[in-house]
């Protein structure tokens, strides 16, 4: 039986999310307000991923344009259905009894509405990444849905990078601990990936081990350091085994406040600094409250300050484990003054070249997915790519924990030989933060 063909009307925010958005509706019609066109031309200058896809498709519709684009629509490809551009008209009674007429997502969801009344026999359905104006859609009777086609199908039971092995046998954890420190991968069931971290138990007895594809082997890890920070869990020994190994390319770090995240990648950059010619450390900026930096006073550094303070908190830890007559005080100290280390916000280093770059981006959960990969796609010769952050602590208006780009990059690269994962789950900072993280 044939699939009903339906029509989806698209928000601004969905083409600014993803250009290619065209391609995901299958055999389904496509409709755009006019008001969705206005609002992509204000997007058009700049170096953010927003304006990347607003000058994208508006080159996509450039190449479609006809002269029924505007009227019954054309035909996107032999795969697709057709698409339409509709002009702005009258306000609905039924939404000038609810709804501000002036306000740019109302024209929209007017442009929706009036195509839901015009086709009773098809099912016309709004997208859109705004929750709001997904309420008021179905408010007024007009199925509406979230963009989906990127999106994380099951969050519950996405990759943690580590598993715990009991009932293993004593003479296996006893093996690890004898050169050549390694045993064979049959021994700790099956369905293990590339780089998945194991703890091995057996009553009293315990082994750290990491799966190498390349040897098909569980090799034994021991908590180590990274210039002077030391791991104090499992989880951390994992992680930092993973920023330390030059074979690993791409490192994705989750978990809550207070785990280590940040700090051990740091670390773990400077330890390795003769490996890179540089160490970039960046994180998206996502206003507070919602408000453009524009609204913060002072210049452009003092505006950005508040964003980027938790990076240089995060270095004057590891530093300030030296006095400062020490060696490594000043090894840092020198970094940044040589512009070695850099500290900046994602947007600045977006256009620049990174080969032989040791790049962490913290906050990653606040990336879409598409930004994760137009980083990744950067990357050059000798570059190692870190992205760090807590996919439940969503500060982008229009991400959650199933959309953003760090929940995508978990699930796409699990199972890649060159990439680990690591979730952290205890919290180190102290006992008074692991209590307010776990019960506020």
């Amino acid at each position: 039986m044939a699939t009903q063909r339906k029509i989806f009307v698209l928000d601004t925010n969905v083409i600014l999310h993803d250009s290619s958005c065209l391609n995901n509706f299958q055999e389904h019609d496509i409709v755009i307000p006019i008001n969705v066109i206005e609002e992509l031309d204000q997007f058009k200058k700049g170096n953010e991923s927003v304006n990347f896809h607003a000058r994208e498709f508006v080159r996509t519709l450039d190449a479609l344009a006809g002269d029924k684009l505007f009227s019954k629509g054309i035909k996107i490809s032999d795969n697709n259905g057709r698409l339409a551009i509709r002009l702005n008209e009258k306000f609905h009674d039924e939404m000038i009894a609810n709804f501000d007429s002036s306000i740019t997502d109302h024209k929209i969801l007017n442009t929706a509405y009036s195509v839901h009344k015009e086709n009773r026999s098809k099912q016309v359905v709004l997208v859109t990444k705004d929750v709001n104006l997904r309420m008021k859609a179905k408010s007024i009777g007009l199925p509406s849905q979230d963009y989906k086609s990127d999106q994380v199908k099951d969050i519950s039971s996405i990759y943690k990078g580590n598993r715990i092995v009991e009932e293993m046998p004593s003479e296996l954890i006893d093996q690890l601990y004898k050169k050549p420190f390694e045993i064979g991968v049959e021994n700790v069931g099956s369905n293990i990936v590339p780089n998945e971290y194991l703890i091995l138990r057996n009553g009293k007895k315990s082994a750290l081990g990491h799966f190498n594809a390349e040897t098909d082997k569980i090799e034994r890890i021991s908590k180590t350091e990274a210039f002077g920070i030391n791991s104090r869990n499992a989880e951390q020994a994992f992680a930092l085994d993973a920023l330390l190994n030059e074979d690993i390319k791409l490192v994705s770090i989750s978990g809550k406040a207070g785990t280590g995240k940040t700090l051990l990648s740091l670390a773990a950059a400077i330890e390795k600094r003769k490996s890179y010619l540089q160490i970039y450390i960046a994180r998206p900026i996502v206003p507070l409250s919602n408000r453009d930096i524009g609204y913060l006073p002072g210049d452009v550094n003092e505006k950005l300050l508040p964003y980027m303070q938790p990076l240089y908190d995060n270095l004057g830890v590891v530093q300030n484990q030296f006095n400062k007559t020490d060696r490594n005080y000043k090894i840092i100290e020198n970094m940044l003054k040589e512009e070695k280390l850099k500290i900046e916000p994602l947007s600045y280093i977006r256009g620049r070249s990174i080969v032989r770059v040791f790049f962490i981006v913290d906050e990653a959960q606040n990336l879409t997915p598409h930004e994760v990969k137009t980083i990744i796609t950067r990357a050059g010769e000798g570059t190692k790519i870190i992205f760090t952050g807590d996919i439940f602590q969503i500060d982008h208006p229009y991400l959650d924990s199933l959309s953003n780009g760090l929940s995508y990059l978990i699930e796409k690269m699990k199972g890649q030989n060159i990439y680990a994962h690591i979730n952290l789950e205890k919290g180190e900072r102290s006992e008074l933060a692991e209590m307010a993280s776990n019960l506020l």
